[in-house]
């Protein structure tokens, strides 16, 4: 699920003069989830820019041949449709504004590493492509490639290092909530359309001060888009999904109320057979274990945590506590998105990640 301040984003870039004021504006009718709704492909591997918010996000575990410690990694671009229409004509016109953040979790650092960009979708410098995955901005890119549409190729070049990777998704796609409509709250507009990419196979190379590493492991695509992702009631979410060692994947996500405690709730396992579980609201917890404090931000984060689902009862620990990803600059909040591992008792059971989001502040989506 994916996700971000955006409104607030759209803001901070006409403020900032990034973004062209919308001249002669109407307000958008945005397309709505519909439940019941069977998701096409290959369709919707591409952007739908008629709902308000889409995200492709990409995040995974690089094993590099010459080291033993795993390193951490995420990319996420997102496209935001502008609340307001023009009839400008102009190219330059914010119709829709494309934001990208890229990551790296390096326990030798000890700290993430992390960039950010936003552009309009103009002028062939920033855009979502419909109809297959392919989101750019300047010199970033995520996209299908090969012929059979399974393969995907991420370039980032940043400025404290630089990922090159391929992923097989050799698998079928995993469609989330009831056949790709994931609820996000009890009213029917509060969803998405949601669908992940577990246990990716990636190759490639990373380069960190100079020094170019051949790397390889597994990586975990999600692919959402609504126009009504947060309630007003909720305050933000916390979200895993993991790559388990059998073959399976497991997705959770909870999102907080502002009041205290759960707004709802919902998770997907896939077995590695291929048989589908569905978790109702009821079925899934998620027990902070251990806190972190951002030295930065002063946020505290619960970094380790207990996550139940059915009979399945599981610790996940983190990759290393200080994986903060500071995005005011273009998506407009704070929040923690890290590498953890999930134990089975003391039997590491799966790799992937953890997103902890609105405890900076409560999240306007």
């Amino acid at each position: 699920m994916r996700r971000r301040s955006f409104l607030s984003a759209l803001s901070a870039l006409a403020v900032s003069g990034k973004a062209a004021p919308l001249a002669h504006a109407t307000p958008v009718r945005d397309a709505q989830v519909v439940a019941g709704t069977r998701l096409q492909f290959p369709r919707d591997f591409g952007a739908h820019p008629d709902f308000r918010i889409e995200w492709w996000y990409v995040t995974g575990w690089l094993d590099a041949r010459d080291e033993t410690d795993p390193r951490g990694f995420q990319i996420t671009f997102f496209r935001a449709r502008a609340p307001e229409e023009t009839a400008n004509p102009s190219r330059f016109a914010a119709r829709q504004i494309i934001f990208a953040h890229a990551a790296l979790a390096d326990p030798r650092i000890g700290r993430l590493v992390h960039e950010e960009r936003a552009a309009r979708e103009a002028l062939g410098l920033a855009g979502a492509g419909e109809g297959r995955t392919d989101a750019w901005l300047d010199d970033w890119r995520f996209e299908q490639a090969g012929q059979t549409g399974r393969g995907y190729r991420a370039s980032i070049a940043a400025r404290e290092f630089s990922l090159a990777l391929e992923f097989d998704a050799a698998g079928e796609v995993m469609l989330q909530g009831e056949a790709g409509v994931s609820r996000k709250g009890p009213r029917p507009r509060e969803a998405s359309y949601y669908y992940s990419q577990p246990q990716m196979a990636l190759r490639g190379d990373i380069v960190q001060a100079g020094v170019r590493r051949q790397v390889n492991g597994k990586a975990w695509l999600d692919h959402e888009w609504s126009s009504s992702y947060l309630a007003p009631e909720a305050s933000g979410w916390d979200w895993t999904g993991i790559n388990l060692a059998d073959g399976g994947a497991l997705t959770l996500f909870r999102m907080r109320a502002r009041s205290g405690g759960v707004y709802y709730a919902g998770g997907t396992l896939r077995a590695a057979d291929g048989r589908m579980r569905r978790f109702a609201p009821p079925e899934i917890r998620f027990e902070p274990l251990r806190r972190w404090r951002s030295p930065r931000t002063g946020v505290e984060y619960p970094v380790a945590m207990r996550i139940v689902a059915g009979d399945l009862d599981w610790r996940l620990e983190p990759l290393m506590d200080d994986q903060e990803l500071d995005a005011r600059a273009s998506t407009g909040t704070i929040y923690w998105e890290g590498a953890v591992r999930a134990f089975a008792n003391d039997a590491e059971v799966g790799r992937g990640y953890l997103e902890l989001t609105g405890y900076w502040m409560a999240m306007k989506l």
